[in-house]
């Protein structure tokens, strides 16, 4: 998004480090996994006004809402019983990427 270079260099920093981490502490036997959510009906976003709320669930092709803090748990129980997965970015976004 325009004005937001900083936050996107920040996360881009997040998803190039996941990979060489995980080989890092493999040897130890501890997974790296990393989870790239988009928009979550979260207590920062409760505060903004519905219509806005709406505004922005509408935005993700599919599901066309904002995501639910339990669908975010589930992955992450998935992704810890599942003990092959490794050195990798999961997005939970519903395909949402944001316009400039």
């Amino acid at each position: 998004q325009v004005g937001q270079a900083a936050y996107s260099a920040s996360k881009g920093g997040i998803v190039a480090m996941t990979l060489p981490i995980a080989r890092d502490l493999a040897p130890l036997g501890i997974r790296v996994v990393t989870i790239a959510p988009g928009l979550f009906s979260t207590p920062l976003l409760a505060g903004l006004p519905e219509k806005v709320r709406n505004f922005l669930g509408q935005q993700v092709p599919f599901p066309s809402r904002l995501g639910d803090p339990a669908e975010f748990a589930h992955l992450v129980q998935a992704l810890a019983e599942n003990p092959m997965i490794n050195g990798e970015v999961v997005r939970l976004d519903g395909a949402l990427r944001m316009q400039p």
